[in-house]
């Protein structure tokens, strides 16, 4: 059976009292739709921590800058519900822009240094836009627990922030990458890259595996470790945003040398179509596909 859809707040906020009112937790996780085998795995992994699942799918027009691509984001409704079905999602709240931005509204959330590095910098006001559509969402799902994906890493953090800051009820789950076979993180955008950029995309993978291995012989300068992901990626971008090493928790900058752990940090563009990655050095042990 398909999930249930509801389009209005009050909707969804009833669907999730009445789960609670049985005694069931809710698991949420929010999504801009066009969903791809990613997103599923943060389904089930709600599912795994939940009796009820409910997945969100909105994509939110306060998170995009004015020359970015909201009016061309993929948008699949029908195929999405057919997928979240397999991954075994019990409603859907997929709301229009009117609704989670009635006339007059004027709330906005910001969130501090660990939103200003990175695509802070890149996307001027986009984690602000993440963190008000995140905290309205919330408030009316009111869920036990949400489950993000690391790719999006600072926006992971950027959400464990707001709701540690703002006293929210809900435990924050970072699911690891999910990547296809090529090793390439999965992403709605990647719809938008042709063959020849598609193969380009995999320099990010390469840097990310180059600079992990020397870590883990040794490495712990982080000038040389991002060199290496850098030089790596050079070739195949279009434009690179950024190439970093920082503090894994905080994403406060690392001047010479790495301790235990920190997070790589990738942007560029390959063509037209921005990507982002990441590996957490010290924590995961990060493997190029053969």
């Amino acid at each position: 059976m398909l999930p249930t859809v509801v389009r209005l707040a009050a909707e969804a906020r009833a669907f999730a009292d009445a789960a609670r009112a049985k005694g069931r937790r809710v698991g949420f996780v929010p999504t801009m739709g066009a969903l791809h085998e990613g997103h599923l795995a943060l389904v089930r992994a709600a599912r795994a921590r939940a009796e009820t699942v409910l997945v969100s799918i909105f994509v939110n027009p306060t998170q995009f800058g004015p020359k970015e691509d909201l009016s061309r984001y993929p948008r699949d409704l029908q195929g999405d519900l057919r997928k979240l079905e397999r991954a075994g999602a019990d409603a859907v709240f997929a709301p229009d822009a009117g609704e989670m931005y009635p006339p007059g509204d004027g709330t906005r959330v910001r969130v501090g240094a660990v939103a200003e590095p990175l695509c802070g910098v890149f996307r001027p006001g986009h984690f602000e836009g993440v963190a008000t559509v995140v905290t309205k969402l919330f408030a009316i799902v009111g869920p036990s627990v949400a489950v993000f994906g690391r790719k999006d890493y600072q926006q992971w953090l950027v959400i464990r922030a707001l709701t540690r800051d703002l006293f929210l009820p809900v435990e924050i789950v970072g699911h690891p990458i999910v990547r296809d076979p090529d090793g390439l993180a999965m992403s709605s955008r990647n719809a938008y890259l042709s063959p020849e950029e598609r193969a380009r995309a995999l320099s990010l993978v390469r840097g990310l595996d180059l600079a992990s291995r020397r870590f883990a012989a040794g490495e712990r300068r982080a000038r040389e470790l991002e060199r290496a992901a850098r030089d790596t990626l050079a070739p195949a971008a279009t434009s690179i945003d950024y190439v970093e090493v920082r503090d894994a928790d905080t994403l406060a900058p690392i001047d010479a040398v790495v301790g235990e752990r920190a997070v790589l940090a990738m942007a560029c563009r390959v063509g037209s179509t921005r990507l982002i990655d990441n590996a957490v050095l010290g924590e995961e042990a990060f493997v190029l596909p053969p």
